[in-house]
């Protein structure tokens, strides 16, 4: 199978998004990794991924690791493992199987940050104090929203004009019972040591994944339970990538990626933004 990027997109575990494929060839010039070998590295820095969940933290990043590997056919990949089906010169059809993002956002220790260093405690939220005059009344504790493991396709679609990447995963665990769709394009620019990366998707969310991650069970709030009814809907966002390369081993990265939530999303009474966001900047370094 093709060589898949690896330094390039860092930070496709924070941001929950598969890698984009790259050229055959592997050298010091290429960011890539050859086939049959395990590709180590690590990103130093300063960033943030942040929680739109009422009275939940911000995630600090400092240390983000990577960890992959690309067989012949079987791939793994920081926590997803995949098998190729097909590869031709313009596409490549996978099995992929990879962590939900939502639930990312109720724990700090779920394996979508696993790979961001901070604080090791899980992240607490308080029942929603608001003054007596509002006329909604408050949300009591959060019941547990269980990890689950997604499972699927992906096609990669290669051209001139940047990489498409189409996917649609289903709950392998049963725990939800949803399905998620993605689309991403990216479009990869280098010059010298310059490398930049500009990217845009759609992640598709269905009703009964926005209900198990923001739908507000009786035991949280009766009144928000009965008032507050979820819907399928479409996440959309960007993501920018900028790297300096100064060896073959060092590099200096910047990173971020802005999303857009579906108005399903947003309406629920958990969060209290319409957006989020997520940024790195530091240096990274590959074994």
């Amino acid at each position: 199978m093709k060589s898949f990027s690896a330094l390039a997109l860092l930070l496709g575990s924070l941001f929950s998004q598969a890698v984009m494929a790259a050229e055959n060839t592997c050298d010091d010039t290429t960011d890539c990794i050859r086939q049959g070998s395990w590709d180590l590295g690590i990103a130093l820095g300063y960033g943030v991924k942040s929680n739109p969940l009422k009275d939940y933290k911000d995630i600090p990043i400092y240390v983000l690791p990577t960890v992959a590997y690309y067989g012949e056919k079987w791939f793994f990949d920081n926590g997803a493992l995949g098998y190729t089906l097909t590869e031709q010169e313009r596409f490549t059809l996978n099995l992929v199987t990879g962590f939900s993002s939502d639930r990312a956002y109720f724990y700090r220790w779920d394996p979508s940050n696993i790979f961001l260093a901070g604080s090791s405690q899980a992240l607490q939220q308080a029942p929603i104090a608001r003054t007596t005059w509002e006329l909604t009344p408050p949300i009591g504790p959060l019941e547990e929203r269980s990890f689950t493991y997604l499972g699927g396709m992906e096609a990669y679609i290669y051209n001139r004009f940047g990489t498409w990447r189409v996917a649609l995963l289903h709950d392998l665990f049963d725990v939800h019972n949803g399905m998620e769709g993605q689309i991403k394009w990216n479009y990869h620019w280098s010059h010298q040591e310059l490398s930049l990366d500009f990217a845009a998707f759609l992640d598709w969310k269905s009703q009964e994944i926005v209900d198990y991650y923001y739908g507000v069970r009786p035991s949280e709030s009766a009144y928000w339970s009965l008032n507050y009814q979820a819907e399928s809907g479409w996440n959309s966002g960007v993501e920018f990538t900028a790297r300096y390369h100064m060896t073959p081993e060092w590099e200096l990265l910047m990173t971020a990626r802005y999303t857009r939530f579906a108005d399903t999303i947003a309406d629920s009474p958990l969060l209290d933004e319409d957006d989020g966001y997520a940024y790195l900047i530091g240096a990274a370094y590959r074994f």
